[in-house]
């Protein structure tokens, strides 16, 4: 199997319900960072990434029809390349609601892994080349945010782009897939409230 969508797109931007929404539509699952949290085996070949070496990505990516959220957003280019036929999906929201939103939910709870732990310090390594590491700097990490996202559309070919916000739903996945939009509501999970609900 092959990736059929790269998500350019970084965390906090309806990932989650990308996840659902792309393994429904596919009908295979959907590569996120709660998948890595099942597959602590995988932390290696991302702090490789993060650190500038080599990764096997279709080896990392067998089983996935699609990949979102951090870590893969972070290393699309790489992916992109692996995976020549996908599309390169950006999801997006406005800087100032996407700071309020990680900064209450995923920046806490990645700087309360304690340092030393495997995934703290892949975390740590894929900030400092790919982010910041600047967490609680609001106006470091938004201008992180504009810079990735003003990358991915300077540099992912534009017949590949497919850019997304969680208000478009259906629709804009669906005619770049070449499917039938779903006869249900787009899934919306993992809001602020559910996260803090649930760590």
């Amino acid at each position: 199997m092959a990736l059929r969508v790269v998500g350019a797109g970084l965390g906090r931007t309806g990932t989650l319900s990308l996840k659902i929404a792309l393994e429904k539509l596919l009908g295979a699952p959907c590569y996120h960072m709660a998948e890595l949290f099942a597959h602590p085996e995988h932390i290696p070949a991302w702090t490789t990434a993060a650190r500038g070496g080599a990764v096997d990505w279709e080896q990392l990516m067998s089983g996935y029809a699609a990949a979102v959220d951090w870590p893969a957003c972070s290393y699309w280019p790489e992916l992109a390349a692996s995976f020549p036929d996908s599309i390169i999906l950006l999801s997006t929201r406005s800087a100032s609601s996407w700071w309020q939103s990680a900064t209450a939910t995923i920046f806490p709870a990645s700087l309360g892994v304690p340092r030393g732990d495997p995934w703290r310090e892949m975390i740590d390594a894929m900030f400092a080349s790919r982010f910041t590491t600047q967490l609680n700097d609001e106006a470091a990490c938004i201008a992180a945010f504009e810079r990735h996202n003003a990358r991915v559309r300077a540099e992912a070919p534009r017949a590949r782009l497919v850019e997304w916000t969680a208000s478009d739903g259906w629709p804009p996945l669906c005619r770049a897939l070449g499917v039938p939009v779903p006869n249900e509501p787009f899934p919306r999970v993992n809001t602020r409230e559910e996260f803090l609900a649930t760590h």
